[in-house]
């Protein structure tokens, strides 16, 4: 290469634009070009902008620095001593290459072009070519690949049918694991979040997510009880097609962010062994490859299940459940959270009515008690699911129908009924003991019965 033409590349370097920062940022890049100019050229423009490049002169040093490290892209040339860039991508293509491509080349033709998008070529750039010309091509082709990773994990959202919500609820106990999931959103140790059926322990996981240095990147939730185990390894994990392309798995979805994992005690003994060794060392094969990937993945794990009682029966592995069971997270049943109650349903009510185009129902103050006074076995789910069907139906079922003249906000903030609703409840958890209520509400039992006698309310033993 002449002194001038390098020279011109130097100051294309130097006058290249800079808006692709935010599209490269993060991203590692292999350039493989046995022309040294060429590869320092590269690397001179991407260095800045990428957080990891690295060079190769030949095909064998490509694939060392292949099977060492992934690259979530790789540029190509197609002219290689003793082989070319198309016979080179197709042999990593067998043995598991995870990345994109844009091929570089001097000698365009059609037949290279096709021969380029049947190998899965993302981008062909001829040379010679500008700064911001490969720069531009950079920079789309890794905003394809985050726009496939997105466009996957919103299917998976949208087949879920789940309205996703915010953790919340005024409660003592809410306040207090709103704190507790704000203590622990920088570190990067697994949680187990633990607790019955239908009391948000997704929901605490996105929070916690979301609180976190890696809100930016994704939160990729798999329920391990909804995915067949002979699938679960590649639903995962992924796999190389017929056609050599690697079928990324929820795992390499995640790269960045986020994985929960849920109903983690009905997880198969083969997964459970595979993700043991995930934990341990970040790396993933896919199903069909010979490489490994690394990734960089904080867990999130729930179950509703004694993992404990799982492991002493031999249906848990025990050094399992001990990498995950470092942080504990349990989630309050609804029963002790009633003072959420009306201001869920009041939530609910608003979310279904606009998601389903659906006129809202009217809360008023024979609903809101009966609402409070149920005992919720199915937590927080149970009391969405009832709003929703209720809203679809057009009224409440008959246990929960009321013919109040108060509604709206005044039916869940008029002080006189927070008093009935609260004193009801009390009663009820204590099974209508009007002295055991009395005690746990720091009153008298004189008070007790006057507002009895003041509701009337019929049914209550003295």
């Amino acid at each position: 290469m002449s002194a001038s033409t390098e020279a011109r590349r130097v100051a294309d370097a130097a006058g290249a634009r800079d808006d692709y920062g935010p599209m490269l940022a993060g991203a590692s890049i292999l350039v493989v070009d046995d022309e040294p100019g060429m590869r320092n050229f590269l690397v001179k423009i991407l260095a800045p902008r990428v957080q990891r490049i690295e060079a190769a002169a030949s095909a064998a040093d490509a694939t060392k620095k292949l099977d060492a490290a992934h690259f979530d892209l790789v540029i190509l040339d197609n002219l290689l001593p003793k082989t070319t860039g198309l016979d080179w991508l197709a042999e990593q293509a067998r043995r598991g290459f995870f990345g994109d491509t844009i091929l570089i080349t001097a000698y365009a033709d059609l037949e290279t072009a096709i021969a380029a998008l049947r190998a899965g070529v993302a981008d062909f750039v001829l040379k010679p070519f500008r700064a911001n010309q490969i720069l531009g091509a950079v920079a789309r082709t890794l905003d394809r690949k985050h726009l496939r990773r997105e466009n996957a994990l919103l299917r998976r959202e949208l087949r879920s049918g789940q309205l996703q919500g915010k953790l919340l609820g005024k409660s003592e106990v809410m306040v207090a694991l709103r704190a507790l999931l704000a203590r622990l959103a920088p570190l990067p140790t697994p949680v187990l979040f633990t607790g019955e059926s239908g009391t948000g322990k997704e929901l605490a996981a996105r929070q916690l997510h979301a609180l976190s240095d890696r809100a930016e990147k994704p939160f990729v939730p798999v329920n391990c009880a909804a995915i067949a185990p002979g699938r679960m390894v590649q639903e995962l994990f992924g796999s190389i097609g017929a056609d050599g392309r690697l079928k990324p798995g929820l795992l390499l979805l995640a790269d960045g962010g986020t994985l929960f994992l849920d109903e983690v005690a009905q997880m198969p003994e083969a997964l459970q062994a595979a993700l043991l060794r995930v934990l341990e060392d970040q790396r993933i094969r896919p199903v069909g490859a010979e490489r490994e990937l690394r990734l960089n993945l904080r867990f999130l794990f729930a179950t509703n299940a004694d993992l404990g009682a799982a492991v002493a029966e031999g249906r848990f592995r025990a050094d399992l459940f001990h990498r995950i069971d470092v942080l504990r997270v349990g989630m309050p049943p609804l029963s002790e959270r009633s003072d959420d109650i009306l201001d869920l349903a009041a939530l609910f009510m608003a979310q279904f009515s606009k998601a389903l185009g659906m006129p809202e129902l009217e809360l008023d103050e024979e609903t809101l008690l009966k609402l409070r006074r149920y005992a919720w076995p199915g937590n927080v789910r149970e009391l969405r699911n009832l709003v929703e069907r209720s809203v679809i139906l057009g009224a409440f079922p008959e246990e929960f129908a009321g013919g109040g003249k108060v509604t709206g906000a005044q039916a869940i903030e008029d002080l006189d009924l927070v008093v009935q609703r609260h004193i009801l409840h009390m009663l009820d958890l204590c099974g209508g003991n009007r002295a055991e209520a009395a005690r746990r509400l720091g009153v008298s039992r004189k008070t007790i019965d006057r507002k009895m006698a003041l509701w009337e309310e019929p049914g209550v033993p003295p």
